[in-house]
């Protein structure tokens, strides 16, 4: 199954009692382009994050951002001074004695001055939090897929309808080509017997003409080469694996066959049917944008 480059997909759960959301986006770029957006304390994380995408995603301009709620953690320690405390303690039954002052201190009194007082938060567990993150992660990889072959089958069905219209347009051309020989034919007799005004007309020389028209002008090779992309663009486009760059680089192909039978023919209709042949192979290519 093929895959759209474009999607999103999210996911939450938690570490601990930290609560956890990831959301994964992408867009269209012709390589993989991953950049992560985590809070700047679990930076150390990252490549690893980094490494998982990689294993679901091939090309892509891709954005994942990891939101860590810890309002609901129980993560916040106070550390007490006491060597701090005591030196203050000192000091201020230090100056109510030589100043006749009451020395009664109260804890409030002590928690006015600056570091007896600590509130740090505990370290966490960063390999435990890493696998928890990743599991998420991949949980919001997977609804980004689900949202990326749902994406997917739709191009594929628009790029098989353009093949059949590719196909009917080959035929057509097919079709044309000897009609173009047989009357360059009639047009090189009436012109050969205005010339000579003569009804003898050497027929070898007619012939001969046409013979080295119709070689100039004959597109065989290029519908066969173009019935042969066909068959490519279909084994590619029914593939399992990422296929967006192959099909890129196929559509060239149609296009070099399109404008080779474009300069060979001579005619409108031959004209207007390569018009609208061009025309479904730039709707392919541009298809071929969203294609992973």
């Amino acid at each position: 199954m093929i895959k759209s480059m474009t999607g999103f997909g999210s996911a939450k759960g938690s570490s601990g009692r930290l609560e956890i959301t990831v959301e994964v986006k992408s867009v269209n770029n012709r390589h993989l382009d991953c950049s992560v957006k985590i809070p700047r304390i679990f930076t150390s994380i990252e490549e690893t994050l980094k490494s998982l995408v990689q294993t679901y995603i091939s090309r892509g301009k891709v954005d994942v951002s990891v939101y860590i709620d810890s309002s609901n953690a129980d993560d916040i320690e106070i550390r007490i001074n006491h060597s701090l405390a005591k030196a203050y303690i000192t000091a201020l039954h230090e100056i109510a004695r030589d100043n006749g002052l009451g020395s009664e201190i109260s804890v409030t009194d002590l928690t006015r001055y600056p570091d007896i007082l600590q509130a740090t938060r505990r370290e966490v567990d960063t390999d435990v939090l890493s696998a928890d993150i990743c599991e998420i992660l991949k949980d919001a990889l997977n609804k980004f897929d689900e949202m990326r072959i749902s994406e997917g089958e739709k191009l594929k069905t628009d790029v098989l309808s353009r093949l059949v219209q590719i196909e009917k347009l080959t035929a057509m051309v097919e079709e044309i080509s000897p009609e173009t020989v047989a009357l360059y034919r009639s047009k090189l007799e009436s012109k050969i017997n205005e010339v000579l005004q003569s009804s003898s007309v050497d027929e070898s020389r007619i012939l001969t003409e046409a013979a080295i028209f119709a070689d100039r002008i004959s597109v065989d090779e290029e519908t066969v080469r173009l019935r042969s992309h066909i068959t490519q663009l279909r084994e590619l486009i029914t593939s399992d694996e990422p296929v967006g760059r192959k099909i890129d680089f196929l559509v060239q192909e149609f296009n070099r066959e399109a404008n080779t039978i474009g300069s060979k023919g001579n005619n409108v209709q031959m004209s207007k049917i390569i018009v609208d042949l061009k025309s479904e192979i730039e709707k392919i290519r541009e298809q071929a944008q969203n294609i992973e």
